[in-house]
């Protein structure tokens, strides 16, 4: 009760929402820039289980974004050190490390453990795996998708409504695509993925509207930001 009185005694969450975050199952793909807000604030905000899919390891260069990890970590695999230090936030819950790829041969297995999927991957090949395989074991899908200095952030398969490819149709087009730029501000991933986190939280909690058939975007260098609805 110490522990999350802060939340508990916001009239939308209560203990009723509380016990709800608890018996949640969250499944994050991609444990980096992303990944690394959604897991910290869903970990501290009592999610049940935590999943954590990624086969990368710890670079110099992910520390410029990736608050999950420090420079000790460097060479270590993501997954696992993400495990550490999530149970080190939180011992009250349960943390589930992935340290390999999803792949059209284990995403039904893992993807099947877990109520809501969250998007902290960075390719499209992935997003399509994700929301087909979401689709098929009927599972919410909570996208963020990032770069430079702009972020976009929605939710799909909840309640029967839009899906990733009613966004992105096209998926051979997209795939064809050419890699976008790396360069990325730290701060860039860190608020979109609090905006995932975000949605995660108001779905397991009951409250608040959802960002079905609605794409949330900003721009960080004007702080503009716009609902779109498809």
């Amino acid at each position: 009760m110490e522990r999350y009185n802060r939340q508990i005694i916001l009239p939308e969450l209560g203990n009723e929402g509380q016990q709800r975050l608890k018996r949640a199952k969250v499944l994050i793909v991609g444990v980096g820039g992303l990944g690394s807000p959604i897991a910290l604030y869903l970990a501290g905000a009592g999610v049940g289980t935590i999943g954590l899919v990624d086969d990368d390891l710890v670079s110099i260069s992910n520390l410029q974004r990736q608050v999950l990890y420090s420079e000790p970590e460097v060479g270590l695999p993501k997954a696992t050190q993400a495990k550490i230090r999530l149970e080190a936030l939180n011992s009250d819950i349960k943390v589930n490390a992935h340290p390999c790829r999803l792949t059209k041969g284990n995403a039904e297995e893992i993807i099947g453990e877990y109520d809501i999927i969250v998007d902290g991957c960075d390719n499209f090949a992935t997003r399509y795996l994700i929301n087909d395989t979401c689709l098929k074991l009927g599972k919410v899908y909570v996208y963020g998708a990032i770069r430079a200095f702009d972020g976009q952030v929605s939710v799909f398969n909840y309640q029967g409504g839009p899906d990733y490819r009613h966004l992105f149709p096209y998926e051979e087009e997209m795939l064809s695509m050419p890699a976008p730029p790396k360069g990325v501000l730290g701060v860039t991933p860190g608020i979109v993925g609090c905006a995932e986190a975000n949605e995660v939280l108001k779905i397991i909690g009951g409250y608040g509207d959802i960002l079905s058939g609605k794409l949330w975007t900003i721009d960080l260098k004007t702080m503009e930001t716009n609902i779109i609805s498809f």
